[in-house]
């Protein structure tokens, strides 16, 4: 699959990239009365996000335009996989998601990818064989959310071939004998957690354990190239990711399930459980991996004041962990947007709707205060308090420009797409005037008004304004309708 990678040869974009002042009239915007401060911190996120755009310089092997991760001039894998995931309500404004081009033009022969790429020179930062060198494999996420949006089977197809590539590099060079993944804190994204045996570097170590997340995203990455295939017709490419999806949700569910706390966690090398709760076991959610009769208990956590329902959600280790810290400590205990995103992408895959609309307001409610503290958006936030976490970066758009702008169309406003029948599911929750103008769909842009209202029981008045067939399904306080606007 890595020989077929046509980003390989693609050359380098050279047009000139647009600046948010040119632009910022075009893009989506939210109209939600009385909650001005929340579309001032919406709009500094697209500034900011338009600020931290740059050209790829043909010296550095990149061929796309990107968004800069925000941190160090280098490119992260990791945050970069959700940054196009907000980037992409304005793809057709400039194009967020071929940020990842970068790393596809970066895969090495054998499909192997550096999880972080210099903007400036040609090289990868780590080696393939340095435990730390790549991960998580979320890319397939990453462009199926994109897919979903603009129905975009043109990029799918470009796609296919190196994140099928990349999995297998993984299946190969980062699995026990049993095939069970394996991480570290870099590698996993979550740098400093404390999921180690005393003595191990928690940073760099994979400490000869089994890493749950590891394996709950590999299972995520076979369920959606698996979908993948199926959309391009290639579905006999998927057949060992087939079997590999069987294998790893056995293996996570039986050797990874704590049933006395209900919960997933890593396997230490003397084939113990260990007892840190992180909020890497709910990629679960989304990888359908939890079944039936664990769901509701493995749910119940989030709404527990002693684990992760703090006055701010939701805390990436839970408040009982001798490791936690009121100011988040990164992450021992900070908020962030990306997981949070995740946990909340999850409970709508099990269709627990209102649960991820509370905690969208009140994770949406923490940025926007902290917003008006400091006048910027930062790279955590810290759990017990409005305030970032420590340490935290500022101007950090990068990933937390998904809570201003995807956590409140898709949660708070509850408007869900799917470009591929350009169709929308709207979840009516709020009494005063409230929609999206401009919001993209794979046929055009769609103006989407729901007016105030005395009561939820109340039926919303809904306009839509739009030039193509557009359906909309509204669920509000138990009920269903559908409405088209042709």
């Amino acid at each position: 699959h890595a020989l077929k990678n046509e980003f390989i040869t693609k050359p380098c974009e050279s047009q000139p990239i647009p600046r948010y002042e040119q632009i910022k009239d075009r893009l989506p915007w939210p109209i939600w009365n009385k909650h001005e401060e929340a579309l001032r911190c919406y709009e500094k996120t697209w500034s900011l996000a338009f600020d931290h755009v740059r050209k790829a310089e043909p010296k550095s092997g990149f061929v796309s335009h990107f968004i800069d991760t925000a941190f160090n001039g280098y490119l992260f894998m990791w945050d970069s996989s959700f940054i196009v995931m907000y980037g992409k309500y304005a793809s057709r404004i400039f194009d967020f998601q071929k940020t990842l081009d970068n790393f596809y033009a970066r895969q090495h022969k054998d499909g192997f990818i550096c999880r972080e790429l210099c903007e400036s020179e040609a090289g990868d930062q780590f080696q393939r064989d340095d435990p730390s060198s790549t991960g998580p494999n979320i890319l397939p996420w990453a462009e199926w959310e994109y897919y979903i949006l603009t129905g975009d089977q043109e990029r799918l197809a470009k796609v296919f071939d190196p994140l099928m590539a990349y999995h297998h590099w993984l299946s190969l060079n980062r699995t026990w004998p049993n095939g069970a993944y394996w991480s570290t804190g870099w590698a996993c994204g979550m740098d400093n957690q404390p999921r180690l045996p005393k003595g191990e570097d928690v940073s760099f170590s994979h400490g000869h354990m089994i890493w749950h997340d590891a394996c709950i995203q590999m299972l995520m990455s076979d369920e959606i190239l698996i979908k993948m295939g199926k959309v391009l017709s290639r579905e006999d490419e998927t057949l060992e990711l087939q079997k590999e999806s069987i294998r790893l949700r056995a293996l996570i569910n039986e050797s990874l399930w704590d049933d006395k706390d209900a919960f997933y966690h890593d396997m230490n090398k003397d084939g113990t459980l260990n007892s840190t709760k992180s909020i890497g076991a709910y990629w679960a959610l989304l990888a359908d991996c939890v079944p039936s009769q664990r769901l509701e208990r493995f749910i119940s956590h989030l709404s527990d004041p002693k684990l992760f329902n703090r006055p701010y959600r939701i805390p990436s280790l839970s408040a009982d962990d001798p490791a936690y810290q009121k100011d988040g400590a990164y992450w021992q205990g900070g908020i962030w947007a990306p997981t949070n995103y995740m946990v909340l992408k999850g409970l709508e895959h099990v269709g627990q709707h209102e649960l991820a609309y509370e905690i969208a307001c009140n994770t949406l409610d923490q940025v926007i205060t902290v917003y008006q503290k400091t006048g910027t958006l930062w790279e955590n936030y810290a759990p017990e308090s409005a305030n970032p976490g420590n340490p935290a970066k500022p101007d950090f758009v990068g990933w937390t420009g998904l809570i201003p702008i995807a956590v409140l169309f898709e949660f708070v406003l509850g408007i869900k797409p799917n470009a591929q029948d350009d169709t929308l599911i709207w979840h009516v929750r709020r009494l005063e005037r409230h929609g999206v103008i401009r919001y993209p769909l794979k046929s055009g842009i769609a103006d989407l008004i729901c007016e105030a209202r005395s009561s939820l029981d109340e039926e919303p008045h809904i306009t839509i304004k739009a030039d193509f067939p557009l359906t909309l399904t509204l669920i509000y306080n138990g009920k269903k309708t559908v409405i088209r606007n042709h």
